[in-house]
């Protein structure tokens, strides 16, 4: 059994987490931790989440229920997050992380203390999102720059970056399949008398609307016709079920920061 601590154990990810965790006959749940002062303290993890009596009660110390962990998987914010994975480094424990937001000096400090344990790092944790990405750079390669790229994103209206961080990567990968520099190249709002489209420009658009799990849409638009390559979660649990496989994929890993591609054999 993996021992699995989840952080945020009382949000809309932290739940599905922790219902999952208790379904799977591979893994156990060994804590679950919420914010200081967050309403969900001092409860069942299992209860909270609708799932049944875990046994497990929400901390809000990381530190108290770390020894018993192999593995913590982390759906917060940057810099929890980034405290989170300095506790983790200083007991040698394994991470999964799929916090989104991370600026680059955020994201500089993750890659360097990941570097010291097992730790899966993946701004989407979709099996289907991950297949989306291991192919859509070879497709702009091989339409070329005729083509126009757009990535349309739309989520939920709770979310609080924009763009979402799989736009960004969907985004980085194209940009790598057409050998462009994507902070040369990324365009994220238009507005007013733009001028004619560059033909070295890959368009980032973001919708906030309603209760959207998450949609992201790569378009190429070309001379007479137009590819779209389109994923739609219905459910977290799409997010959650790749976490959990990432955590039981990652415990037996050497130190390193790996990706979902890893996970699935995609690299």
């Amino acid at each position: 059994m993996v021992n699995t601590i989840i952080m945020g154990a009382a949000g809309r990810m932290g739940k599905r987490l922790v219902a999952l965790v208790q379904e799977s006959a591979t893994m156990q749940l060994a804590g679950a931790i919420e914010n200081p002062g967050h309403p969900a303290l001092n409860r069942d993890a299992g209860e909270e989440a609708g799932s049944g009596r875990a046994g497990v009660i929400i901390q809000n110390t990381l530190g108290e229920v770390l020894q018993d962990a192999q593995v913590i998987i982390d759906f917060t914010a940057p810099q929890a997050t980034l405290l989170n994975l300095q506790l983790a480094v200083s007991q040698n424990k394994a991470m999964v992380i799929g916090t989104t937001g991370f600026d680059q000096e955020e994201l500089q400090q993750l890659k360097e203390l990941a570097k010291q344990i097992p730790c899966v790092f993946a701004p989407n944790m979709s099996i289907g999102v991950n297949v989306l990405l291991s192919i859509v750079g070879k497709v702009a390669k091989a339409l070329g720059e005729t083509y126009n790229i757009e990535v349309i994103e739309a989520h939920h209206n709770q979310k609080k970056d924009a763009p979402s961080g799989t736009a960004l990567k969907i985004a980085e990968v194209l940009a790598e399949g057409m050998a462009w520099n994507l902070e040369d190249v990324g365009v994220y709002e238009r507005h007013g008398i733009i001028g004619q489209r560059k033909t070295k420009e890959i368009g980032i658009q973001t919708v906030r609307a309603g209760d959207i799990i998450g949609d992201h849409t790569v378009l190429f638009g070309g001379p007479g016709e137009r590819i779209e390559i389109t994923h739609r979660a219905h459910t977290r649990d799409t997010f959650a079920m790749g976490a959990l496989r990432a955590a039981e994929w990652v415990v037996s890993q050497p130190p390193g920061l790996y990706t979902m591609a890893d996970v699935l054999d995609l690299a």
